[in-house]
């Protein structure tokens, strides 16, 4: 991307939102980051030197700064979040403000959507597929790629349905962080990785670097929704064995009982990606094993153990 843009970042302290904002900066792309800091950790930030506006998107906010394309990722993300009403309110007005923001500065706007809103219907998920959300976090992602539908036409509006996102920058977020961070963190304390009997669950886990590569993308994509994932399914007993090769230990997993109820929980998720690499020209690049080897390296070096 040769033209330097003026970017907004919204959840820019976050998990996918900081990557997104270091990149852009890193490419020489003008940057300002807003976040309540809610479920944010500053330290994402610490080599980021644009602007930071600690505010919440989700209420009455102004700036007087124009810009040329946000990238909308704040949102309340845990799908266990224990007040439905305030997770489905917030997600959505925050989007409400952030196409008026758009309209106002004739703005190229990239949304976070997710995976959840797919349930457990058929895999490969395919966008067009009937919707089955099980959370209010997907109700308010399924909200939000409705009202973006309402207003094609008005702006480039690009939604982005996230599959499973690990990587660099999501310690924070501590109980919905990752199965690949949780089971590293167990490993890495002598501990046997736990896993739901019988390790069977799929997840399509896609690298947060490719995540981040599939925002830049939708800049120039055709307007619409599409899923970001690897169109790779890798249960959770193999993903103990790419953490095994990783940190060349030799854990075997330890099963426990499923302790949430079928219908509220996803036990395989798979992204067609046919539609999202002809109209999005995305495809993921990191296969799951060495995805798994650059995170554990990264975590190695980061993490302090106690």
């Amino acid at each position: 991307m040769s033209i330097t843009m003026k970017a907004l970042v919204t959840g820019g302290a976050g998990f996918i939102g900081s990557q997104l904002a270091l990149w852009l900066e890193r490419n020489g792309h003008s940057v300002t980051v807003i976040d309540d800091f809610f479920s944010a950790d500053t330290q994402n930030l610490k080599e980021f030197s644009g602007k930071i506006i600690r505010q919440d998107v989700s209420q009455d906010f102004e700036t007087s700064e124009s810009f040329d394309s946000i990238f909308h990722q704040a949102a309340i993300t845990d799908p266990r979040y224990p007040l439905d009403d305030e997770v489905f309110k917030r997600n959505v007005n925050g989007f409400k403000n952030i196409l008026g923001l758009a309209k106002k500065n004739g703005a190229k706007v990239v949304y976070a959507s997710t995976a959840g809103v797919y349930g457990n219907g058929p895999v490969p998920m395919r966008e067009e597929q009937t919707k089955e959300c099980m959370t209010s976090y997907a109700l308010s992602k399924l909200e939000m790629e409705k009202m973006a539908q309402e207003n094609e036409g008005q702006i480039h509006l690009v939604g982005l349905r996230y599959f499973n996102v690990f990587g660099p920058h999501e310690i924070h977020k501590g109980r919905p962080a990752s199965m690949v961070y949780h089971l590293w963190k167990q490993m890495r304390d002598g501990k046997r990785p736990r896993l739901f009997q019988w390790g069977e669950q799929i997840r399509d886990f896609i690298y947060v670097k490719d995540v981040v590569k599939a925002n830049i993308c939708a800049l120039t994509a055709t307007p619409g929704v599409y899923n970001v994932g690897t169109g790779v399914g890798t249960s959770f007993n193999q993903l103990v064995t790419y953490l095994n090769q990783a940190m060349e230990t030799e854990f075997e997993p330890e099963y426990f009982e499923m302790p949430y109820e079928g219908k509220t929980y996803q036990h395989h998720t798979l992204a067609d990606i046919d539609k999202a690499k002809k109209y999005l020209h995305f495809e993921a690049e990191w296969k799951m094993s060495d995805a798994v080897k650059d995170y554990v390296g990264f975590l190695d070096a980061n993490v302090l153990i106690p």
